[in-house]
């Protein structure tokens, strides 16, 4: 039997993180050979990946990192089984020494598939922390961003995003950080509504409106006030003749509430803007510059970006759960 020092056992446990007897039976196992333990925990952590594939690792970490010159981001989440183990310190210190090296790559396989270490692969290491801490470990989402300037901004170790600006004006990294917050919180989809296909608002604006309509039926069941039935739910909808129609429409209601004609250019422009913001709900969800800006509802993202004379590029999100 070989002879194992408690200095080859700490050193097999700061490499690989395993625990103390873990590092010494795998050693034992090994008789002594540091490669071969190694190889041996390895296995364990495969054999305990094997038998936890089916669990849903929807607690973790979630990292975003940006490159020295703020031209190049990574979002990602190291996922596990429970928020014990991703509250851990080395749990949270591995997901960043992940982004770290992820941010040289294009795609999460791309990613899984290079060298962590001189020993192992990425995926390699997330089967090796299986085994380690017992539970389901594995790269959630990945997202990388190219641009002109980036910032980052992570929520609670829960959510990350990045944001890429057209240039770095000045207090770009407050801009960035800002929209990034936007991202992280909001959960846009796409940049501008001017990104929707019109079959998927087609889609959607049936689906909202058959939403609504049904618990409209369980509102009068109930005697209570009824929820307004949208006509639209984008503005990739409300053309010049529809804000027309909504002007008159608003105008007709000023007369029937008796309101003097001579005061109705003070309210029609407030009702239009109601018109508009019921109307756009779709936009409001998904669309980033088309939401209301969560650090100052009075104006949209887009307003407070143009405001720095610089424009959003593009941006990524990752996310547990």
């Amino acid at each position: 039997m070989a002879n194992i020092t408690a200095a080859e056992v700490n050193k097999l446990r700061q490499q690989t993180g395993a625990g103390m007897m873990d590092c010494k039976k795998a050693l034992v196992e090994a008789e002594g050979d540091f490669d071969k333990a190694i190889e041996v925990l390895r296995k364990k952590g495969q054999k305990v990946a094997a038998n936890r594939s089916d669990r849903e690792s929807s607690e973790g970490a979630a990292v975003a990192l940006v490159n020295a010159d703020k031209t190049r981001g990574v979002v990602l989440t190291l996922n596990c089984e429970t928020d014990f183990v991703g509250k851990n310190e080395g749990f949270q210190a591995l997901a960043k020494e992940l982004a770290e090296k992820a941010i040289n790559f294009n795609s999460k396989e791309e990613f899984l598939a290079s060298p962590f270490d001189a020993t192992m692969t990425v995926a390699e290491k997330c089967v090796e922390q299986t085994g380690v801490i017992g539970e389901k470990i594995e790269i959630g989402s990945f997202e990388v961003l190219e641009g002109a300037f980036i910032g980052s901004y992570v929520h609670g170790n829960k959510i990350a995003a990045i944001t890429a600006l057209s240039e770095a004006v000045a207090k770009a990294d407050e801009i960035a950080k800002d929209v990034s917050m936007q991202v992280a919180s909001m959960g846009a989809d796409t940049l501008s509504y001017k990104d929707f296909d019109a079959e998927f608002v087609a889609k959607e604006t049936e689906a909202r409106i058959a939403v609504i309509v049904k618990e409209n039926e369980e509102l009068v069941r109930l005697g209570k006030t009824l929820k307004n039935v949208p006509q639209y739910i984008s503005y990739a909808q409300i053309t010049e003749e529809v804000l027309k129609q909504a002007e008159e429409d608003a105008k007709a209601e000023l007369k029937a509430e008796g309101k003097p004609e001579n005061i109705w250019d003070r309210i029609l422009p407030g009702k239009i803007q109601r018109f508009i913001s019921d109307n756009t709900t779709l936009d409001q969800e998904k669309a980033l510059l088309d939401q209301n800006f969560i650090k100052d509802e009075s104006k949209k993202v887009s307003d407070y970006v143009k405001g720095f004379n610089v424009e959003i590029t593009g941006f990524k999100r990752a996310s547990l759960g």
